[in-house]
């Protein structure tokens, strides 16, 4: 049983160490969102990616150390988290302190990184509407204005005005 804790804690240590190497990586996007870089944006999100597939492995692992945890106390499996592991290890304080610890710091770091995507997501937006004006604005620089010609029935007739630009004479 006690080999079985040390393993879960040694998984959300290394849990732990990959989101805070993801936090580096958004903190160095945000950056890059700034400064408008996509060819770093590309690489940061590709370093990004390998560290997801490493942390979908390790919280895979989790699971799996939580199932066998389970096991040796003959609970569930399905309802056998980290917290409730925690309550069942209330006559071994030092595994207990250990495990609490080690989830509080997995738990502070991914708080830290929401955060932090949150902002991300904000710029991307932010970016995204200003894209979108330039679109516009450069569209409607090649457009002529419309004249304010109705019909008989008060309908714009659309009619646009001639592109050559200034038409007074000398």
């Amino acid at each position: 049983m006690a080999s079985l804790v040390e393993e879960l804690v040694s998984v959300l240590e290394e849990e732990e160490r990959i989101y805070r190497q993801v936090i580096e990586y958004a903190n160095q996007k945000r950056q890059i969102l700034i400064d408008a870089d996509v060819p770093a944006l590309e690489t940061l999100t590709s370093l990004e990616q390998a560290a997801s597939d490493e942390l979908l492995s390790y919280s895979n692992k989790q699971t799996q150390a939580l199932k066998d945890i389970a096991n040796v106390l003959g609970k569930s499996d399905e309802q056998m988290t980290v917290t409730k592991l925690i309550g069942c290890l209330a006559n071994q304080p030092d595994v207990q302190k250990k495990l609490t610890e080690a989830r509080d710091r997995l738990l502070a770091a991914a708080g830290e990184l929401q955060v932090i995507n949150v902002q991300n997501n904000a710029l991307l937006q932010q970016a995204i509407e200003l894209a979108e004006f330039d679109l516009t604005l450069f569209r409607s620089l090649r457009q002529a204005p419309e004249t304010a010609n109705y019909d008989k029935r008060a309908y714009s007739t659309g009619t646009l005005l001639g592109s050559s630009g200034f038409d007074a004479k000398q």
